[in-house]
């Protein structure tokens, strides 16, 4: 086949129609979960819960109101999903288990300094391993702090032993969260979480590297070998520039050719279908927030070459720096990121908080407001709130629109 000729905006919409992020909206309950996330394949998971965890915003953002207790079912009755090592920590799908397994046997590298740790303080290994055995599953204050030699950092992990060696074992399958209790992970030995169905194969790295490049570029809509080394599994692909050529060979990707990009763009051959139909008029999105850590937006380098989007999380920012604040969430109209919106649950007074929203561009886009509106206000919901305050600036074009809630 011929290679496609695609202009910015047909790659945004294939990008958001890959994410589901356009379209009808799948159902919220079990059946859409799983047709969301098998189109993902990671939710990114992240301990700040100022409007609601990261991970269920993401699936809020594609499902609208959904039962966060039908993911907890996935993961921990199920077990079609678990935690791992996906772009970050992550939620990830157990049938993508002989991908994830590559890292699994390689971590941590031979010359590193954790393996020299872990050489070291084989007894606290040991003593994990043996109380999971006995006991699991386990919290972290579960194990006695067995290390010969303690960890050395200048960060929040000096002298944190028992959490590396937890760490280490994940990151090497050995063992996996089980259950939380609130944010407390749980841990148990892996061979007693995973379902039976779960296939262990350890696959070659090329037919490895292809699955995930296959997986990653489905999800991107369309994207260059350094996009797809930075999506789903990041940085694990080798050479992705051959990988992507290999898929192609093979009819499974076709090149594509990017006005005002001189790199090589693939689309993978089952996202085909949707390419006729993004570049028409006739396409239509939606409009609502998204996660900080949405995976439409992980690359930041490509949320600005496509968007022309620069988002810089500010939660380490010191205040008077920041330029939004501290939670924002960058809010998608159609095929555009518009603005943006700094909130935060407050859960004593059962308001959404609007610190500040900022719409894009001198004007911002006035066509946005009432779609803005209705999530923000579908959002307050979700977040157990309900009521909407808006305590910060709000630009004009949007301020009739935001008024009403």
């Amino acid at each position: 086949m011929d290679a496609l000729d695609l202009d910015i905006r047909t790659v945004r919409r294939l990008a958001v129609r890959r994410q589901r992020l356009s379209g009808p909206r799948p159902s919220p309950g079990p059946e859409g979960l799983r047709e969301v996330l098998r189109d993902l394949r990671c939710l990114q998971i992240d301990p700040v819960g100022v409007v609601a965890r990261s991970h269920l915003l993401v699936l809020w953002s594609r499902l609208g109101r959904f039962d966060p207790d039908d993911l907890e079912a996935l993961l921990w009755r199920e077990r079609w999903l678990f935690e791992y090592w996906a772009h970050a920590a992550s939620v990830v799908l157990t049938e993508d288990l002989p991908l994830h397994r590559r890292l699994m046997r390689r971590h941590p590298g031979a010359d590193s300094r954790m393996s020299a740790w872990a050489l070291a303080n084989g007894e606290l290994r040991e003593h994990v391993l043996v109380r999971l055995a006995e006991a699991g599953p386990l919290p972290t204050d579960g194990f006695e702090d067995r290390a010969a030699v303690p960890w050395e950092s200048t960060g929040w992990t000096a002298g944190r032993n028992v959490e590396r060696m937890l760490e280490l074992l994940w990151f090497q399958g050995l063992i996996m969260v089980a259950g939380r209790r609130g944010r407390t992970r749980l841990w148990d030995l892996a061979e007693r979480r995973l379902p039976p169905w779960a296939d262990r194969a350890d696959l070659p790295d090329a037919e490895v590297e292809e699955r995930s490049a296959e997986h990653a570029l489905r999800a991107l809509g369309a994207g260059r070998a350094r996009d797809v080394r930075r999506h789903f599994v990041r940085e694990r692909y080798g050479d992705a520039a051959a990988t992507l050529e290999r898929l192609a060979e093979r009819g499974r990707a076709v090149r594509a050719r990017v006005a005002g990009s001189a790199e090589p763009w693939f689309v993978h051959a089952d996202v085909l279908p949707l390419v006729e139909r993004a570049a028409g008029a006739g396409w239509q999105g939606r409009t609502t927030l998204l996660s900080p850590f949405d995976n439409l937006l992980c690359d930041r380098e490509r949320t600005s070459l496509l968007w022309g989007f620069d988002y810089v999380n500010e939660m380490y920012t010191p205040r008077a720096k920041r330029r939004f604040g501290y939670y924002v969430l960058p809010v998608l109209h159609g095929d555009r990121l518009v603005g943006r919106v700094a909130a935060r649950a407050d859960r004593r007074r059962g308001v959404l908080d609007l610190e500040g929203v900022y719409a894009e561009g001198r004007a911002g886009d006035e066509a946005a407001g009432p779609g803005l509106a209705a999530a923000v206000g579908e959002l307050a919901v979700f977040a157990g709130v309900g009521a909407v305050a808006c305590t910060g600036p709000v630009p004009g074009v949007w301020r009739e629109a935001l008024a009403g809630l």
